[in-house]
């Protein structure tokens, strides 16, 4: 026969399991906000077992589940609420730019709904050098548009990388403006440009090393937030592929083995330890 002492086991023990239980759930809701996936799932990266979030930012309150999580997907925004962006248009060749003032936003208006299907390339100049990328811009016209209009603001100017991945995750994930990547800021990855379009591209999309591809909190959650691919990475076709890296991965391979500080979001990724800061972005025609 039980007693009062194993009544009082069992009511902690329940009490227990239901704080654990309430602690999952905020710490799902807070990485469904992060670079990869708005939804928690199962990804094969590099032969292991990665579960993929949203670009949400913030780690684990508990030492021990933060030593055993793996890496997870990048991820972006807060969820968004309202009409979902509409596909772009190829009959008109315009894009649909829905506006969007959740999480922390730097404001820069909407970009032009008619986009520029010209072939273009995308400089980067970083602190550390230049980065190229060639921008997929017939396959992903309304991602191209919204940077070379962000581009044209100066949005991305002074911004800086708020998340890498270690060795077997190997991404860096950039286009918050308002990141601080210093392992401190709980807000880091939250940050866009207060709109959001359709996601683009995403038949067939392979993330191999050099891909360039939006991060997000879900289907049509595109904002500012990209990450770049350093390895090959087996995932979902969740992430707009938009570029290839064509010159400057030696750069950021080479950020890669220092390291990132820790604060992260639990799962081995962090701010670098050596920063990548954005002096400017350019966006022009191919010669």
């Amino acid at each position: 026969m039980a007693t009062g002492k194993d009544r009082q086991k069992q009511l902690a023990r329940e009490h227990y399991e239901r704080q654990m239980a309430r602690r999952a759930e905020r710490q799902a809701q807070q990485k469904r906000i992060a670079v990869i996936g708005t939804t928690v799932g199962v990804v094969v990266v590099v032969g292991a077992v990665f579960g993929a979030v949203a670009l949400a930012g913030g780690g684990s309150d508990d030492p021990q589940a933060a030593a055993s999580a793996s890496p997870s997907a990048p991820p972006s925004a807060p969820p968004s609420e309202g009409p979902s962006p509409k596909p772009y248009d190829a009959a008109s060749g315009t894009c649909d730019y829905v506006a969007d003032g959740k999480g922390a936003v730097k404001e820069v208006g909407l970009p032009p709904a008619k986009a520029d299907t010209k072939a273009k390339t995308m400089t980067i100049a970083t602190n550390h050098g230049d980065l190229v990328v060639d921008l997929a811009t017939a396959k992903a016209p309304c991602t191209v548009n919204s940077f070379a209009f962000l581009a044209k603001k100066k949005y991305f100017a002074g911004t800086k990388c708020h998340r890498m991945g270690p060795a077997s995750f190997p991404m860096l994930q950039c286009g918050d403006p308002l990141a601080k990547a210093d392992g401190k800021n709980p807000t880091d990855g939250q940050g866009g440009p207060g709109y959001r379009f359709a996601d683009e591209n995403l038949s067939g999309a392979k993330y191999s090393r050099g891909v360039v591809a939006m991060a997000n909190s879900g289907p049509g959650t595109n904002g500012s937030q990209f990450f770049i691919i350093l390895g090959d990475l087996q995932l979902p076709p969740n992430y707009t592929p938009f570029g290839t890296v064509t010159k400057g991965l030696k750069i950021l391979d080479d950020v890669a083995k220092k390291g990132v500080l820790e604060g992260g979001m639990g799962d081995g990724t962090g701010a670098p330890k050596d920063p990548v800061e954005f002096k400017s972005v350019t966006i022009s025609g191919k010669s």
